[in-house]
Order: structure tokens, then C-alpha cells, then sequence
């Protein structure tokens, strides 16, 4: 794979069509202290603006306890179909503000939060990014196949697509 620097912009656009992530925390207490945990969470952004991930939780779930515990997180977005793969880490904090909640609410939420963006179990969380990595392959499958055929004979490591990083 190609190696190039992209944007936080870019880094938006390869994850907002994403409707589930993997949002990953360390684990603490209980048998399965320190061990890494993912959810699927979804993104609740407009867009990539304060250089921060937003996400409604339950004040009372495991996500919430582990990142008070250890504010480390990762994101993980897949797109299959696009060949586009994204891996987010940032430090993430709880935010109480009723104002951000109104301003992100969306209806899937309710099914969640039936009080809405005032439900008292409802808390915001910020994950201020640090740093992403991507994979992006835009040859399609044919070509693909083809490039991995001939570096299978040719033992020659198959080059497709770019990898890179983007750091706000």
C-alpha cells in the first residue's frame, strides 16, 4: 500500500457513512480487569469540526466506569464495501451539556434514551482524537485479484490501495 498524509477532513469522510464503530476501553474491575472491550457505538457527529468524536451512552453502562477509570480509547470504522478501514485513538471524557445533547439528538436515539436528549441516563461522551491510521484500497475486486496472483508468483509483496496516518 501507498503511504500519504491525510486531513482530518479526509478522516471524516471515510468514516461518516460508517452507522457502527467498535469503541474500545480498557476493562476495569471484575474478572476481566485490564482486558480491552469493544461495543459498537454509533458516531453522532455533523461533521469532524472540534477535532473530537461524539457518542450518546448510558451513564450507568461498562463504557462510561471504564473510560472514567482510564480515559484511553479506540474506534475502530470498517467499510467492506469500500475497502475503507479506519482506526481512531483519543482520550475520552464524559460531558454533561444538555445544549450538545439537543444539538446531536437524532430519532435511532430515542430507542436508546426514550427521554430524549434530557433523559437523565444520558451522557455525552467527547473523544478528542489523537491519532488515526487508515487503510484504503480503491482498486476493485478484479484488480485485486489480479495484483495478488502476480505477487503470489512473482513473491513480490502485493502493493494496493493507501495506508497512512492523520494526526489533528
Amino acid at each position: 500500500m501507498a503511504s500519504e498524509q491525510k486531513t482530518t477532513e479526509d478522516l471524516w469522510k471515510m468514516i461518516k457513512d460508517i452507522q457502527f464503530g467498535m469503541f474500545v476501553t480498557r476493562h476495569h474491575g471484575g474478572t476481566h480487569e485490564g482486558h480491552m472491550h469493544s461495543r459498537p457505538m454509533t458516531t453522532q457527529n455533523k461533521d469532524l469540526q472540534d477535532g473530537k468524536l461524539w457518542f450518546f451512552m448510558s451513564r450507568t453502562s461498562g463504557p462510561v466506569s471504564d473510560l472514567e477509570a482510564d480515559p484511553t480509547v479506540n474506534m475502530s470504522y470498517a467499510d467492506p464495501a469500500a475497502d475503507t478501514y479506519v482506526s481512531v485513538s483519543g482520550t475520552a471524557q464524559v460531558v454533561n451539556d444538555a445544549a450538545k445533547a439537543r444539538e446531536l439528538w437524532n430519532t435511532p436515539a430515542e430507542a436508546w434514551f426514550p427521554g430524549g436528549p434530557e433523559d437523565p441516563d444520558l451522557v455525552l461522551v467527547a473523544v478528542k482524537i489523537a491519532h488515526a491510521h487508515y487503510w484504503d484500497v480503491k482498486e476493485n475486486q478484479l484488480i485485486q485479484l489480479l495484483v495478488m496472483a502476480k505477487a503470489a508468483i512473482t513473491g513480490k509483496q502485493a502493493q494496493l490501495g493507501e495506508s497512512g496516518e492523520i494526526r489533528p
